[in-house]
């Protein structure tokens, strides 16, 4: 019994112990969080004295958000991934999802940490706070104030670019704003005004015939970096017939003999149009069998099924390489002579560039041409090609990363001189890449000193400020860009339109803070994520991150995102979507606004889309955020806050 007695004494007191250390451990984990989460209050406190130069010439309605994304730069300034699971693990928040009202979210933590500890709290006294429900508030009003009011059952809107063929084609864009569409995108960087001046009109048609509103943004096309014209190559025409995966020829190709004296008759469909010398006599007509003896000297039959006029057309079943000087005879007819092919479709000429090769980059105005060998092949004169913007010359760098055609071929920049820089190509496939002209190049490690607005941009401002609520400003770099394009817009009775920034290069992100801060001088403004670029400026690997901390920062701002590029892409061409683009279709519901591109079936994309977006609401807002420190942070808050905050 006495033993009994004992063991129950000590049992009692290891649980007591127990507790008391449980206890302990408790205590010490809520004081390490309130002092770590106090550091930062006193930081905000400390930055709130010294804000005023990032506030001077805002309009008072856009102070609180300014306030709340400084706060929010301060706090991204702080390590928080050991203290979220503690703060959750105590049933509080983790300041994952504070963006849009950060000094209120802190507060309410440290509140209730203080509360657990038994301990009196005294909030840091200034700063903004706004509630969760009054960051919503403002971002749901700067959303609506861009880009009108969402439709009923989907709080994200859709953004459609516009092909050139809406321009004549009112059925398209009435289907497209009766399937969902609430912003038409104008890519000023093809077209014209004529042809602009009658999407618009479609649209506004569409929207009297509907109901349904839709905005217009007009990109322009800003400073895009491209590769200049080529030399033609060897005019050689290879026509195939259509074969199965076996080899085996299904059907044969369809050729064109037009003479001529007769051009204007090419308007035929056939894979390929060969001009030859004279006409044929009467007597070739359908059933006539000709000879035509190709580039390589090969004997190809042709079989003659149609004449029209002057105009032959006949199959080949077998491939044949054509070029000027190719004959073509008659087999079978009274009609002897041969004619001579004087022309044939000329290819589209390209570099061929492989991993290790050379490519020499010169001003746009000499034209490319191909990699010159000696007889054993070794190249004596490496390929060179143009660039649109000879500004390149003066500011890239030995070393630093080159890519061209949407990332198809990458390399290194291995010298630089006057008007000459020569590259090494370090990713292409293993078969090689053909580079053409007019091929987009990204410079991610270049500071580039160009200007956003181009001769064009400026000629093509006076149309947007007339017929656009929105404009896309493309390639925007800092907060100089902003402000250079709003004196543009007042000049010319503009300050009405929304401003889109185009986040679609590395300078662009790491400045996205300024950008957003410059943009609050002014009125309506959003941003989007320009997925394509971006990827090639930050990295593929970096995109999620990238593309994480852009909706972040954003959100602290109040500031509307259209999400861009590639979305339901697969779809718009094909008219069958892939299941990663309607997963990525569905994770885009956490934007404002989400842009789908052309292609034959964007009708069909906007309405996958538009049910997408309206059972995702249902299912997500946003998403809980594990806060490291932003290095985008820690570049904006200058030198003298850093100090401020020791």
């Amino acid at each position: 019994m006495a033993a009994a007695v004992f063991a129950g004494v000590v049992t009692a007191y290891l649980l007591c112990a127990m507790q008391r250390v449980g206890y302990v451990r408790r205590v010490s984990t809520l004081h390490a969080l309130t002092a770590e989460l106090r550091a930062i209050e006193a930081a905000m406190a400390r930055f709130d004295r010294a804000i005023e130069p990032y506030l001077a010439g805002l309009s008072p309605s856009q102070i609180p958000s300014a306030t709340n994304l400084l706060h929010y730069l301060v706090l991204r300034r702080h390590d928080l991934r050991r203290a979220q699971p503690l703060l959750a693990a105590h049933g509080l928040s983790s300041l994952g999802r504070t963006e849009s009202h950060v000094r209120a979210g802190l507060d309410a933590v440290l509140r209730a940490l203080h509360a657990l500890s038994d301990a009196e709290w005294v909030p840091a006294g200034g700063g903004v706070r706004l509630t969760l429900e009054d960051g919503e508030a403002l971002l749901t009003r700067h959303t609506d104030e861009l880009l009108g009011p969402h439709p009923e059952g989907r709080a994200v809107r859709i953004m459609v670019t516009m092909p050139s063929e809406a321009a004549n084609d009112y059925g398209l864009v009435r289907d497209l704003v009766a399937a969902g569409m609430d912003c038409m995108r104008v890519n000023c960087a093809h077209d014209g005004p004529a042809e602009w001046t009658r999407m618009i009109t479609h649209l506004r048609r569409a929207v009297a015939e509907t109901g349904r509103p839709c905005k217009v943004c007009m990109d322009i096309a800003g400073p895009k970096l491209r590769t200049g014209e080529l030399v033609p190559g060897p005019r050689v025409a290879k026509i195939t017939p259509h074969r199965d995966a076996w080899g085996t020829v299904e059907a044969p190709a369809v050729i064109a003999l037009v003479p001529a004296s007769d051009a204007s008759a090419a308007d035929v469909t056939a894979e390929a149009i060969l001009t030859i010398d004279a006409p044929f006599g009467a007597d070739v007509i359908a059933g006539t069998v000709l000879e035509l003896v190709d580039a390589r000297d090969r004997h190809r039959v042709l079989h003659v099924f149609a004449r029209r006029e002057d105009v032959v057309l006949a199959t080949l079943d077998r491939t044949a390489y054509v070029s000027p000087a190719s004959i073509v005879r008659v087999l079978d007819g009274a009609d002897s002579a041969e004619r001579s092919i004087v022309a044939v479709p000329s290819g589209e000429p390209a570099l061929t560039l492989h991993a290790g090769d050379r490519l020499v980059l010169t001003p746009a105005s000499v034209p490319g041409r191909p990699a010159i060998l000696d007889q054993s092949g070794q190249v004596v004169v490496p390929a060179h090609i143009g660039v649109t913007l000879p500004q390149v010359f003066d500011d890239v760098k030995r070393g630093e990363a080159i890519w061209f055609d949407d990332g198809r071929i990458g390399g290194l920049v291995r010298d630089v001189a006057p008007g000459r820089i020569v590259v090494e190509i370090t990713q292409a496939r293993p078969a090689g890449e053909r580079l053409r002209a007019g091929k987009g190049i990204n410079l991610p490690d270049t500071d580039l000193r160009l200007g956003a607005l181009t001769d064009k941009d400026i000629d093509d401002l006076p149309f947007v400020v007339q017929h656009a609520d929105l404009l896309g400003y493309s390639f925007v770099r800092n907060a100089d860009d902003v402000h250079q394009l709003q004196a543009h817009l007042k000049t010319l009775g503009g300050s009405h339109l929304g401003i889109v920034l185009k986040i679609e290069t590395r300078r662009a992100f790491e400045e996205l803070p300024r950008l957003l801060l410059a943009s609050m001088h002014y009125g309506r403004f959003g941003v989007m994520i320009a997925r394509g670029d971006l990827a090639i400026e930050c990295g593929y690997e970096r995109m999620a991150e990238v593309q994480e901390e852009i909706l972040w920062i954003a959100e602290a701002a109040h500031a509307p995102v259209i999400w861009a590029t590639q979305v339901l892409e697969t779809l718009a061409r094909t008219g069958v979507p892939s299941r990663a683009e309607v997963t990525d279709a569905a994770m885009a519901e956490r934007a404002e606004c989400v842009m789908l591109n052309k292609g034959p079936f964007v009708g069909q994309a906007v309405r996958t889309l538009d049910g997408i977006l309206r059972r995702m609401a249902a299912h997500q807002s946003k998403k809980r955020a594990i806060l490291r420190p932003l290095q985008v942070a820690q570049a904006v808050l200058s030198e003298a806050l850093v100090v401020g905050d020791r």
